[in-house]
């Protein structure tokens, strides 16, 4: 690969030598195009995918103004120096000086056979096509190069480099290239210092973009870490539910079938996406604080002593307490504070009552106290359906909200909606993990 770099670089030199004649060296203009490209390279503005520099225009510039000699002694030039700026030596610098000499040669004589040369100096508006055609053929040349340089040194085929790189810099290339046109327009009328003007703002414009940039990178990085730690804290949740239910096993399954219970209850009672989603997630945490429970509460298959009760009754707080400390998610704490509250005020552990219920609590008691009584796995002989909308009509208006009641034996009668849930696989389904993180990282939901 270097043996076909070095004679293209040489076969480079050589077309610009004979196609060259001595009146293009201008010397002032070429130190000027000089200095313009090397100060653009020094400002560079690198991402991970892309490397942008107004050295390139530069180049085209020296290709138009001047001609394929002098542009490509500016190329060589800026392109070495910036292999020893970046200790990268002949393995760096090689590649990039063929690659920029090529298109600059290639640039230089595509103008002069379009005699672009004549109707710049004539002011003809036809220049502006030549100039727009030469500036694009020069950089697809130059991004033809390097994809084949990829490609060959990284593996990376040319048309993942097309659709990542060239195809989204298209916008940015044209402006380039009508900057180009403006350049060129203005050196034929005020010579010398109308490019170096020009240079002056297209270099202040490189350095406001590599600002933006930065910081756009710094917000990522910053995405990154919230994202890291959002990752850690979901963790800690679900590992936490994970080690309640390997102690009582029913407490995953019951989750999970609660969360879909409640947000198809939220959805029938026209709560917004929103809304549902709280309700959703609130479900599936809402018994986290059982793990303050000794074995002799959780696994109890008999009446709890007054002692144990008040235990118990701590759980809803404990467990919003957890959830709070996720940031952004306050909302879903108090839905899991407020579920074990009744309608008549006699529930815990703020004794509210009412619409002073928050409405998702209201849910969550609804479908919590359903799945308790009609699934298999829990403390209690199972009831049937039927039986089931029985108890619940039988404590709404006092324990339950009875309109919440009404909606949701409506939905389990109309739509058939159940969830047997038989695993605690099926939480891990119902979590979403990977979503978790990301909404918990940019926790939009909680708006």
């Amino acid at each position: 690969m270097r043996g076909l770099q070095g004679v293209a670089l040489v076969t480079t030199i050589v077309v610009a030598a004979l196609a060259s004649r001595s009146s293009q060296w201008d010397i002032g203009l070429t130190a000027l195009l000089l200095v313009f490209a090397v100060l653009a390279e020094l400002g560079d503005v690198s991402t991970r995918r892309v490397h942008l520099s107004a050295s390139f225009l530069a180049l085209v510039l020296s290709a138009v103004l001047l001609g394929p000699a002098p542009a490509v002694l500016i190329a060589a030039l800026v392109m070495g120096w910036d292999a020893v700026q970046r200790g990268g030596g002949l393995h760096r610098a090689l590649p990039n000086i063929s690659i920029h000499a090529c298109f600059v040669v290639l640039a230089a004589v595509v103008f002069r056979s379009l005699d672009g040369p004549a109707l710049l100096e004539a002011r003809d508006p036809d220049v502006i096509g030549v100039l727009i055609a030469v500036y694009f053929a020069a950089n697809t040349v130059n991004f033809g190069l390097v994809a084949l340089n990829i490609a060959v040194v990284h593996g990376q085929s040319p048309r993942t480099s097309l659709r990542r790189v060239y195809l989204p810099m298209l916008p940015v290339e044209l402006a380039g290239a009508l900057l180009l046109v403006g350049v060129a327009f203005s050196y034929s009328t005020y010579g010398t210092w109308a490019v170096a003007l020009i240079a002056v703002v297209a270099l202040v414009f490189q350095r406001l973009l590599k600002t933006a940039v930065q910081a756009a990178d710094r917000g990522e990085q910053l995405e990154l870490r919230n994202q890291q730690l959002a990752a850690l804290q979901v963790g800690l949740i679900s590992t936490t539910m994970k080690t309640l239910a390997l102690r009582d096993h029913m407490t995953a399954r019951h989750s999970a079938a609660v969360a879909r219970y409640a947000r198809e209850t939220a959805c029938a009672l026209g709560m917004s996406e929103r809304e549902q989603d709280l309700v959703h997630i609130a479900g599936l945490f809402h018994d986290i604080g059982k793990f303050i429970f000794p074995d002799s509460i959780l696994l109890a298959d008999r009446r709890l002593t007054d002692e144990e009760y008040e235990i118990v009754k701590r759980h809803p707080e404990v467990g919003a307490d957890l959830i709070a400390e996720i940031d952004g998610y306050g909302p879903v704490a108090e839905i899991v504070r407020y579920h074990h509250e009744r309608i008549d005020g006699r529930g815990y552990p703020s004794g509210l009552c009412g619409d002073a219920i928050p409405l998702a609590s209201r849910i969550l008691a609804v479908t919590d106290v359903y799945d308790v009584i009609t699934a298999r796995d829990t403390y209690r002989t199972p009831v049937s359906m039927r039986e089931a909308f029985a108890e619940l009509r039988r404590v709404a208006g006092t324990q339950l909200d009875a309109h919440v009641v009404e909606v949701f034996i409506d939905l389990v009668e109309r739509s058939g909606v159940v969830f047997q849930h038989s695993s605690a696989a099926d939480f891990e389904a119902e979590l979403q993990l990977e979503r978790r993180v990301r909404d918990y990282a940019a926790p939009a939901i909680a708006a």
